[in-house]
Formats: structure tokens, sequence, C-alpha cells
């Protein structure tokens, strides 16, 4: 079976040299990477166990990387890759198989999905025919969703129509919409039943789900990961940006569905386990130089930047012990002289170098600061940088090449230059016809040059006529 969501325009074994795509029969991965969608391995695939004690359970995937499970019970030879007829919960429907085996039982462990009747199974694996009524009813898909945008903006319905899905069978197609109010559309059931022929049914689906079903390139240069691989979907919330450090941006913190990221929640757990060493500060830490309030927390390397109250452009950095050790004095009355431990018996924390602290940043000017800047900048650092040798050399006395210093050493000669008798040209003699030549060079005669007069331009209206 072919893959038609590539671009390439053909996929699969028997393809020609010229469009052949590595990977292939959809159980691989294509050159545009349009197979890859919630794609698994099987790591165990190398087993050899026999066929009747295989689990019962198959993992099918269907258009947009959506998959259900389905029951094997007439024990089929099924591989990954093979297209599989089954009875879903639309109807009769082709779908390929993405795993089996052990790997199910624990798929359905993981999602919480009772092995009991309510999972359907599968009828029969898909012959030639069925792959030919499942590639017409693909193309059917664009047409469809394209029209239907024209008769939702013309009964002016508050609804984004984001995909269409026909069955294998092409007598049923599933419009898939997402809204934020509540939308009336039984005119539009009946206007698209009348012009497709076919049964409609309207499902409504959140911006998450939408994003996973379109898919996209996030600013990471990555796939969407609820495109590729992630399938549940976790609340994500502006508590878990703030733990980071994050900028509290909408724009950079949301995603192309909308709303957070779900990537903020991935590092969500090491950041709440780094925090619990780090001391929490509700005022401000008081010291005899003067109050110093908290600028910013570098939480993995455990140091705490405060900058005293009216100079809160220098910042200090301090240790989280140090800070400990501040925040019991305070509360006891005491007030230190400064953030140093100035206490003998207390062991001095080691206080890291500023280039330790600021490595990264100095690592980033290494590698961007090797190259000249550019630009009218650079002009004016060459002008200015030329005014202040002209402004030393005046100052030392160097008035540029041609200067009368009597202390800077002539290299040229003194006395008349004299050229040599071959540099110059002779000159041109005239002679009388039929006389004799007098040695006498006369000047040549001289042109004058005459400027175009300026014509008048006529008048607009045309020439002047004389009146009576």
């Amino acid at each position: 079976m072919a893959c038609k969501s590539c671009s390439t325009g053909s996929c699969g074994s028997k393809a020609s040299a010229e469009g052949a795509v590595s990977g292939c029969q959809s159980n691989g991965s294509c050159g545009t990477g349009a197979c890859n969608k919630m794609n698994v391995f099987d790591w165990l695939s190398d087993l050899d166990v026999p066929q009747f004690q295989r689990y019962h359970v198959v993992e099918v995937k269907f258009k947009a990387g959506r998959k259900e499970y389905f029951r094997n019970p007439n024990q089929l030879a099924l591989h990954t890759g093979d297209s599989v007829m089954v009875d879903s919960s639309s109807g009769l429907q082709l779908g390929v198989v993405s795993l089996q085996g052990e790997l199910v039982r624990l798929q359905l462990l993981k999602k919480g999905i009772k092995d009991d009747d309510k999972l359907k199974d599968i009828l029969r694996i898909a012959t030639e025919k069925d792959e030919e009524k499942h590639r017409n009813s693909l193309e059917r898909d664009l047409p469809t969703l394209y029209r239907t945008r024209q008769i939702i903006g013309d009964l002016k319905l508050n609804m984004k129509l984001s995909d269409v899905e026909f069955l294998s069978d092409g007598t049923k197609a599933v419009f898939y919409y997402s809204s934020d109010d509540r939308v009336d559309f039984r005119e539009l059931i009946k206007l698209l039943a009348n012009e497709f022929k076919i049964r409609v049914e309207m499902k409504q689906i959140s911006l998450r789900q939408e994003a996973g079903r379109l898919g996209g390139i996030g600013v990471c240069g990555r796939e969407l990961c609820c495109s590729t691989w992630l399938t549940d979907f976790k609340n994500v919330t502006t508590s878990a940006a703030r733990y980071q450090n994050l900028s509290l941006n909408p724009v950079k913190l949301s995603g192309q569905c909308g709303r957070l990221k779900c990537c903020i929640n991935y590092e969500l757990e090491t950041y709440m386990d780094a925090l619990k060493e780090i001391p929490t500060i509700e005022g401000r830490l008081k010291t005899k130089r003067g109050d110093a309030i908290l600028q910013k927390t570098d939480i993995f390397k455990r140091m705490m930047w405060f900058g005293y109250a009216g100079e809160e452009s220098i910042w200090i950095p301090v240790t989280c012990d140090r800070v400990k050790e501040i925040i019991d004095l305070n509360k006891k009355g005491i007030i230190p002289d400064s953030f140093e431990n100035l206490d003998p018996d207390v062991p001095e924390v080691e206080k890291p170098k500023l280039s330790e602290l600021n490595s990264d940043l100095e690592r980033m000017d290494k590698k961007y600061g090797k190259g000249k800047p550019s630009g009218p900048r650079s002009e004016n650092q060459r002008r200015n940088n030329g005014e202040q040798k002209a402004r030393n050399n005046f100052q030392k006395g160097n008035k540029g090449p041609g200067n009368n210093n009597p202390n800077k050493p002539q290299n040229k000669q003194e006395g008349p230059k004299v050229r040599p008798e071959n540099s110059v040209k002779p000159p041109v003699i005239n002679t009388p016809e039929g006389g004799e030549n007098t040695g006498e060079a006369t000047p040549k005669p001289f042109k004058k040059k005459f400027k175009k007069k300026f014509k008048p331009r006529p008048p607009r209206n045309g020439p002047e006529t004389p009146t009576a």
C-alpha cells in the first residue's frame, strides 16, 4: 500500500527508480516524514513466538496518527505494516498494524483500557480492491474540505473546520471542527448530505488535538510533539513557567495551538526538586550596609543575586548556604556587616569566580564575536580612529608628509631636480614651406569653446499671435 500523504508522489517497493523513497510499504519512513506520525518501534519483534501464544490484541493506526486497539479472534498471521479491515466505531475502515505482541499489553495497562468485549474485532486482511477504495476515499478529503468551508462561510457559522476523513468504503465522512461556542449545524448537515451523498458525522475537537492532526514545525526546529509521539495532553499552567524562571510572555510561551506549550511540563519535576534546597525569601535581607533585595536566582548553580536598596544595578552573588545563615541571623535580631562570612568558627564557603558565573556569556562572546563588525558602526569607528591618529600626529609635530619639523629626519635630497633628457618630449617646431627650421616652438592655436545657446520653450497654449 502506497502512502498518499507524501509529496514525493510515489512510495513503495514497486515505485520506479526515479521516484523511489527509502523505507516503504507504509511501514518505514518516507522521505518527507509524513509517515512518522505516532510511529513506534517494536523492540521485541525479533523474538520468535508461536502464533497461538501471541497476545490477541493488536494496535491499528489510521489517518493523522489516530490509534485504536482491536482483537484478533481468527489468529491471523499479521505483521507490522499490514493493511487490515476493522469494524471501528465509525464503520468499516482500513487501517495499518502498528504494534503487536507483549508491548500492546503494556500499552493497555498504561492507558487503562480493559481487555473485554468492548474491543472491536479485526475482520480480515485488506485486499487490493479494499486498498483501491481506500485510496479513492483519501482523494476526496481535500476537495470536500474546501467545499465545506465555503458552505460554512455562506451560513456564517462560528466554527473552524480543520479536517475531513472519509471511511474506506466512501459512504460516510467525519468532519472535525473546533469552536469556542455552541454551534447549530443542523442545516449544514442537510446541505452536506445532499451535495456529497454521504452520511455526515460532526466531531468537535480541542485546539491541541487540531494541532496534532494538522502537524507543523515548532520554534525548536522539530515537528510538534502532539503530532509525533505525544498522545495525552496534560494541563499546563503559568505557575510551571514561574518555577523555571521563564519570561511570562504569552507570545513565547504559547504554541501553534494558541495554548501554553506542552514542553513546559517536561522539566518541571527537575526544577521542583532543585527548588527544595533554595531558601524562600519573604522580604529583604538586612545588613549594616543596607537592605538587600533579591534580583535573580540560579537554581542549578545554587546562587542568589542581591542588590542593595538604591543600588539595584549592582548585583552581588551569594551562595544559598550563606543566605540561609543571614535569614537565621535576622530572625534572631542580629544584623551582619555584609554578605561575607566573618565568623572565624564557621568555615568560609568557597565563592565562585565571576568568570565561572558568566561562563555561558563568555562562551557565546567567543563563538559569535570572532568576525569584525560591519555596517555604519564600523565606518564610524574607522573615521574616529583616523581622527584620533591625526590628532596624535599633530600633537607630536608630525603634520603630514610635507611638514617642516626640524626634528624629523629629511629623506629628500636638497637642490633642484634634474630630469633626464629622454624624459621630456621635444617641442613641436613649425617650419614655413620651403623655409629653414628656426628652432622656435609655436604654441598651439587656442580653440574657443562656445556653449549651446538656450532656446526658450514655447508657451503651452501655442505660439503667440500678434493682435491688432
